[in-house]
């Protein structure tokens, strides 16, 4: 636990400003609403027995997931662009600023070696392929978002860091510049001039990277730009916050939810596919990016069930869906880009 890839626990000036935070209640983060472990009638006893003796088959693909490869070093500065990673690790370039969001290219998504690795072809990308980014953004610190090999090997490339009270406290250990780390509650706005503006926002979920749970603070991101607004959807559970920030900040241009790692279970604090779109309606999204899929096993579903299902459930909704496969390009200005189910066939 005393490794640098557990991060540093919040202390001093950084732990008397999260004290002060009106989401921080006897030594933790506290979601809006209850918001139990685990949905009514399941026990922690049955879900890890169900995890190692139940019948969950196709977790992991046997083929090799089909993926591209773009030269993002070479990319004209003008492409207003976002290009998918696999999960939830995707950059974007939007009016002239690079953006990159929760990086994991370690091929791991554990603190434990080989234990959660990443699916056969969604490790097509390494830091060397990135461009310098203007804006790195942190949802929260698990280890599928937060990868310390990655994050180390990006410092030289990072210009600005946002991220949740406490998480900061990682990133000044690992030799950022404290000057440069955004390290913000709910709710707060950043004018970061020449009409680029962030603003942060709640989500459902919960924290942490070694024994103690809910040490730092879980966030949801609006990203706007001079032509659009981009909602970093990060984790969540369903709840009312995705009707609030649709109101204040809608339409959203493009909404990147979570649809993945899903169960009844503990759906709490992440959305079922159904309630996917339902949140998107809730933000008033113009176009809906689900990810947190198609590349490590979180959850007990099939690998591909999270796109297969919100495709199939959108028929109804007919929000317009965005689904490239790794390292394809989503034109974020091309409102009626068409994307093919790469998933189909891939066993």
């Amino acid at each position: 636990m005393k490794k640098p890839l557990f991060g540093k626990a919040a202390e001093g000036a950084r732990l008397e400003r999260m004290k002060k935070s009106p989401h921080f209640k006897d030594g933790i983060f506290h979601n809006l609403n209850h918001t139990p472990e685990l949905t009514e009638g399941y026990t922690i006893t049955g879900v890890i027995y169900d995890k190692l003796f139940g019948d969950h088959p196709r977790l992991s693909p046997v083929d090799s997931i089909p993926s591209q490869k773009v030269n993002l070093l070479n990319l004209p500065i003008d492409a207003n662009v976002l290009v998918w990673f696999g999960h939830s690790s995707y950059f974007m370039q939007l009016d002239g600023k690079r953006i990159l969001v929760d990086p994991v290219f370690s091929g791991n998504a554990s603190p434990i070696p080989s234990t959660v690795t990443a699916f056969k072809g969604t490790d097509r990308y390494t830091v060397e392929d990135l461009p310098d980014i203007d804006y790195l953004f942190i949802s929260h610190d698990h280890y599928d978002h937060v990868d310390y090999e990655t994050l180390i090997k990006l410092k030289a490339k990072t210009k600005k860091v946002f991220c949740g009270l406490g998480v900061g406290a990682d990133f000044e250990a690992w030799g950022y510049d404290l000057a440069n780390i955004y390290e913000k509650d709910w709710n707060e706005s950043i004018d970061l001039g020449n009409g680029f503006f962030v603003h942060t926002a709640p989500t459902r979920h919960f924290s942490g990277r070694g024994f103690t749970r809910n040490n730092t603070l879980w966030m949801s991101y609006i990203f706007q730009s001079p032509t659009m607004k981009i909602y970093i959807g990060g984790d969540s559970g369903y709840d009312t916050h995705f009707k609030q920030i649709g109101n204040k900040f809608g339409p959203i241009d493009l909404a990147i939810l979570e649809d993945g790692q899903y169960d009844v279970k503990w759906k709490y604090i992440h959305l079922l596919p159904e309630q996917v779109l339902q949140a998107a309606k809730d933000l008033q999204a113009k176009r809906v990016f689900p990810v947190h899929s198609s590349k490590f096993v979180l959850a007990n579903h099939p690998w591909d069930e999270p796109l297969v299902k919100i495709t199939e459930l959108n028929k109804a909704t007919k929000i317009p869906l965005v689904t490239p496969m790794i390292g394809e390009f989503v034109y974020l200005k091309a409102t009626d880009q068409v994307f093919k189910q790469w998933w189909i066939g891939v066993k």
